[in-house]
């Protein structure tokens, strides 16, 4: 329609509200398909998929109905200055992004700054004025590591928020958070 902005909603047609995922390599990444469908269950939702190389151990591609980011796909998208940057792509589309798992080392990657992935690079880049919710997973001796609570508070003050673990059977045989 003229004289709406791109972007812009109309009384036509709702923008959905985009969900960007990001999944790292915990074990309860073998989860991401559920996690995926439950989502879209939404009708209001359009959720895509970022993925760390060491998530996708365990989950199958083919049973994630959405589009998937991995690292190889920033590298393919830019070829040169005009090209535009995948994860800064994924910035602007998001309306929400929630990290679930993320694992001990992603955890440690994103307290300190470092963006050496897709996934860390979105975060890194993430517009802080947008929600973004993250669930820690890994084992309890990581998570009862003290080093961990201060990763935490870490993200909790540059304004993500976490969703707490729960306690329950771990994949090891352990029980615990």
């Amino acid at each position: 329609e003229p004289g709406i902005p791109a972007g812009s909603s109309s009384s036509v047609a709702q923008e959905k509200f985009r969900v960007l995922v990001g999944v790292t390599g915990s074990v309860a990444a073998l989860k991401l398909p559920l996690l995926v469908a439950e989502l879209l269950k939404i009708p209001e939702l359009e959720v895509k998929v970022v993925t760390t190389e060491r998530a996708k151990h365990f989950y199958n591609a083919q049973e994630i109905p959405v589009t998937l980011y991995g690292d190889e796909e920033e590298w393919q998208l830019w070829k040169g200055r005009s090209d535009p940057v995948l994860h800064i792509e994924l910035r602007r589309w998001a309306d929400l992004m929630v990290v679930a798992p993320l694992d001990a080392n992603t955890l440690a990657k994103v307290a300190n700054g470092i963006c050496d992935n897709l996934l860390t690079c979105v975060i890194r880049a993430w517009d802080l004025s947008k929600p973004l919710l993250f669930c820690p997973a890994m084992n309890t001796a990581m998570w009862e590591h003290p080093i961990t609570a201060r990763h935490v508070e870490q993200l909790k003050g540059f304004g993500y928020t976490e969703i707490p673990c729960v306690v329950k059977k771990l994949v090891c045989g352990d029980e615990g958070q």
